[in-house]
C-alpha cells in the first residue's frame, strides 16, 4: 500500500480498480453484469457527481455496452453530444412539466437516451446551461417502487439513482424489465457493503472526524458593517474545458452598494477571440460586447466607486479571482452563497434560487443580461441575511 504526505502526516493509499474507480477492497466489477441494449444511452455527469464514491452513473455505463458517458456542465459545442442532438429519435430523461410520460414513448421507442447524472440542483444547471439540450423532448415517469439508495439522502421518496432510473426505463421502453434488473445487482452490493462498512466503523466517520467548529450562519462581517457592503458580479468571456487556450477575462461587471444603492456597470471589450457562445451566455449582444470600453479605463472607473472601507459581497469566489487576475485589489470580501448554504442547510442553484428560498422581496433588474438579474437576486439574498442577523 502506497502512502500520501499530508500536512506533516503519512497517509495510507488504498489501491483503487481502475475500472470502476473504487478502492479494491470494496470494488463491485465481478457484479457488473452486461446488458445489451436497442436503446443507446449517452451519460451526461456533472463534474462533481464525478467524485462522489457512491455514485453509480459509472456503474450503468460499465453495465450497458451501447452507451457513453461525458462530463461537463455546459454541453453546447460538445461534439458528440452535438451531433447526437441531430439525430432523430433523441430524448432526455428529465422530469419537467413539459416532458412526456414514459408510455408516450412505447409504440416508437426513442434511439437514443440522454441522461443527466448528479444531484437535483446540478442536473438542473447543466440543463439550464446547456441550449443544445433544451431543443429535445423530454421523458419523465412515476418509479414503480421505492428506489433502494438507502446511503444517500434523496429529496422525495420517489426519486432513483442514476442507475435505478435508466434500469427500469430501459425495462418498459424494451419491455423486458427482469433483464434490465440485472443491472442492479452491483448497485445492491455497493449498498449493502457501505452499510456493513458503517456498522462495523469504531469512531466517527472521516467527515465528522475532520470537521471543526461550527460556522456561524450569518457572518458577523455582514451583520456589522451592513453600511459598507457593495454587491459585485462578474461574467467572463469564458470556454469549455476542452478550449482552453484563452483564459477566462472579465467582459461585464455590475455592482451596487446596499446602503445608498450607488450603482456601477461596465462591459468590457474582450482581449482574446470572443467565446461563441458568450453573447448567448451573457445575455448580451456580440455587437453591446466588442463595443465595451478597454479593461483599465473599466477598472480605473471601479476603484474611483469604491470607498476604502467597503466590504464587497459576490456569490462565490469566481468574479473575484476574475478581478484579481486583471489588477491586484484588496478587499475584505464575503461569499454569500456559502452563507445561504450554511442559512438553507442546503447548496442553492444559483442566487435566483437562493432568494426564491429565502422568500425575500423581489427588486428591480436595473443592469443589462445576465450579471443584471442575477446582481438583484445577489442583492436580495444579502439585505435579506443582513435583516435577519
Amino acid at each position: 500500500m502506497e502512502n500520501r504526505v499530508r500536512a506533516g502526516r503519512v497517509h495510507p493509499v488504498r489501491p483503487v480498480c481502475l475500472r470502476c474507480r473504487r478502492p479494491e477492497s470494496v470494488c463491485y466489477c465481478a457484479a457488473i453484469p452486461r446488458v445489451p441494449s436497442r436503446t443507446r444511452v449517452v451519460f451526461l455527469q456533472h463534474p462533481r457527481e464525478r467524485r462522489v464514491a457512491i455514485g453509480t452513473a459509472r456503474m450503468a455505463h460499465l453495465a450497458l455496452p451501447n452507451s457513453e458517458l461525458h462530463q461537463g456542465v455546459s454541453f453546447d459545442g460538445h461534439p458528440a453530444v452535438e451531433a447526437l442532438a441531430k439525430l432523430p429519435g433523441t430524448v432526455v430523461l428529465f422530469p419537467s412539466p413539459e416532458a412526456r410520460p414514459l408510455e408516450a414513448f412505447l409504440e416508437a421507442p426513442p434511439q437514443n437516451l440522454v441522461v443527466v447524472d448528479g444531484t437535483w440542483p446540478l442536473a438542473r444547471k447543466v440543463i439550464k446551461q446547456s441550449q443544445v439540450l433544451s431543443r429535445l423532448p423530454r421523458i419523465g415517469f412515476t418509479p414503480s417502487k421505492p428506489g433502494n439508495y438507502r446511503i444517500r439522502k434523496e429529496p422525495e421518496a420517489h426519486c432513483l439513482s442514476t442507475i435505478e432510473a435508466v434500469a427500469e426505463v430501459l425495462g418498459q421502453l424494451e419491455q423486458e424489465p427482469a433483464r434490465f434488473a440485472e443491472m442492479l445487482r452491483a448497485f445492491e452490493l455497493m449498498v449493502d457493503r457501505q452499510i456493513a462498512c458503517a456498522k462495523a466503523r469504531v469512531g466517527p466517520s472521516r467527515h465528522k472526524r475532520h470537521k471543526g467548529p461550527p460556522r456561524p450562519r450569518v457572518p458577523k462581517l455582514l451583520l456589522d458593517r451592513k453600511s459598507d457592503l457593495v454587491v459585485v458580479y462578474g461574467e467572463a468571456n469564458a470556454r469549455g474545458r476542452d478550449h482552453r487556450e484563452f483564459p477566462p477575462e472579465l467582459m461585464h461587471l455590475v455592482a451596487e452598494r446596499i446602503s445608498t444603492q450607488e450603482r456601477f456597470e461596465a462591459v468590457v471589450c474582450p482581449r482574446h477571440p470572443l467565446a461563441a457562445n458568450a453573447p448567448y451566455q451573457l445575455g448580451l449582444s456580440e455587437e453591446t460586447l466588442m463595443a465595451g470600453e478597454p479593461i483599465a479605463q473599466a477598472l480605473d472607473r471601479l476603484e474611483a466607486f469604491l470607498r476604502p472601507e467597503d466590504v464587497l459581497v459576490g456569490w462565490g469566489v469566481f468574479w473575484w479571482n476574475l478581478l484579481r487576475l486583471e489588477r491586484p485589489f484588496t478587499r475584505e470580501v464575503i461569499d454569500i452563497r456559502r452563507a445561504t448554504a450554511d442559512v438553507l442547510r442546503e447548496k442553492p442553484d444559483g442566487p435566483e434560487d437562493g432568494a426564491r428560498r429565502l422568500g425575500t422581496q423581489v427588486l428591480p433588474v436595473w443592469a443589462q443580461g445576465r450579471a443584471g438579474r442575477r446582481l438583484s437576486a445577489i442583492t436580495q439574498v444579502t439585505t435579506t441575511l443582513a435583516a435577519r442577523g
